[in-house]
């Protein structure tokens, strides 16, 4: 297995996108609490077990996710990470719609969303 930085645009945009998941993972890995007072949720009040499930959840799995696409360079490694980022933004926009999330904030994480669900997605299915 060989490390490589793609050169055609299409399977490059992905794997950026890979890249971000990855970074995304570590921050919740290695500093939850700095994470969620980014996304305005305060875990000190509450179980302790939050932070377990923060990295856990939060941090490994899009870590090794976007690890597995960056090493990999599959395309069926990215629709992976393409479809868990829309099926991740269908949760952010039903979370809009029937629990009140509807804030400026989610907006905005759910525009990230759809980029990172797009990127891979449009190399898998050959619109870039």
């Amino acid at each position: 297995m060989e490390f490589y930085i793609p050169t055609e645009t299409g399977e490059f945009l992905a794997f950026c996108a890979a890249v971000a998941t990855a970074a995304i993972g570590i921050v919740f890995l290695f500093a939850p609490g700095l994470a969620f007072r980014a996304l305005g949720l305060d875990l000190r009040e509450g179980r302790r077990g939050g932070y377990a499930e923060a990295r856990s959840v939060m941090g490994g799995f899009p870590l090794g996710l976007g690890l597995a696409a960056v090493l990999l360079a599959q395309p069926m490694v990215y629709l992976a990470l393409g479809a868990a980022f829309a099926l991740a933004a269908f949760g952010r926009i039903l979370s809009m719609l029937s629990d009140g999330g509807n804030t400026l904030v989610n907006w905005a994480y759910l525009l990230v969303q759809i980029v990172l669900a797009g990127l891979p997605l449009a190399y898998v299915f050959g619109f870039v």
